[in-house]
């Protein structure tokens, strides 16, 4: 079962999500997805996953379906923090486990800065504290093109060559199932990334600075109030494994999944990351 759900943002956007699964299932999970992706980020994911929970998939504002702010300044994972207590609002949900998907992720550290009493368990997919440089100037050059495509074979070529490293072992049917995860179609027959441009803003703002791992440190802190599961792509260019194996160290109940041939950041559809969910959210749903 799926149901659209619209809300509204606290400084009044038209903002989207959808639910997939039962409504009165024993546990709800909050996906939170990255930068330039949108709630269809998390369908492999869902798909391969019990069906006995509810999934609740949004689109961060800018993305998808969910409105473009006026103001670029707005786009920052603060901000999306606040949109998620609303849709937590609407949808009448007092405590929930979050799957965040690197930007995704670092909303999770903010909501349970914010809300803790409203989470109970934590997926982080390949994110945590510290932001690795090399992989900040791979986003921040990939997403400087924002051109539409001819069409939909030449949205799968150009995915294929952006992410070639990321999924080496991707086939051409996978690439265009990400294209379409990842494009929508115009009017005009051509394709266009699914988000407002002006998002990317903001990646030439992150740095990796000292005083910013230490404030991310310090953030990091409030995770260890919930179980957290930590999925790394083995070969990420953002989270190192030297920073993962410090998160777990850190976190009282915490384990590490690592996908293997796979970059920043996995889709959550592999087996290791199936299993992995799964048995998490079973022991999270065991807990609440």
């Amino acid at each position: 079962m799926t149901d659209d759900i619209y809300y509204r943002s606290p400084d009044g956007l038209n903002l989207y999500a959808k639910r997939y699964g039962p409504a009165e299932a024993p546990l709800s999970v909050l996906c939170m997805h990255g930068l330039t992706r949108n709630h269809k980020d998390f369908e492999p994911m869902i798909a391969a996953l019990p069906d006995r929970y509810q999934f609740i998939a949004v689109d961060v504002r800018g993305r998808g379906l969910s409105d473009r702010d006026p103001n670029a300044e707005n786009y920052s994972p603060a901000i999306y923090a606040g949109d998620m207590a609303a849709l937590l609002d609407h949808l009448n949900l007092k405590r929930v486990a979050l799957i965040g998907t690197s930007m995704g992720g670092l909303m999770s550290m903010i909501m349970m800065k914010t809300m803790p009493d409203r989470i109970c368990g934590v997926v982080l997919n390949d994110v945590g504290p510290v932001f690795e440089k090399s992989g900040l100037d791979r986003i921040a050059a990939y997403t400087s093109d924002t051109e539409p495509k001819a069409g939909w074979d030449d949205a799968a070529r150009s995915v294929g060559e952006v992410q070639a490293e990321i999924f080496p072992d991707y086939s051409p049917q996978q690439w265009m199932a990400f294209a379409r995860r990842t494009y929508r179609e115009l009017d005009d027959g051509r394709v266009a990334l699914d988000y407002d441009p002006a998002i990317t803003r903001t990646v030439a703002q992150v740095r990796p600075g000292l005083l910013t791992r230490i404030a991310m440190w310090k953030l990091y802190k409030d995770m260890t109030k919930v179980p957290l599961l930590l999925i790394r792509g083995e070969t990420s260019d953002i989270l190192s494994a030297k920073t993962a194996t410090r998160m777990i160290r850190k976190h009282p109940d915490a384990s590490l999944i690592t996908i293997p041939r796979v970059g920043h950041a996995p889709i959550l559809d592999e087996p290791e990351a199936v299993e992995g969910i799964r048995n998490f959210l079973t022991k999270v749903e065991a807990r609440t």
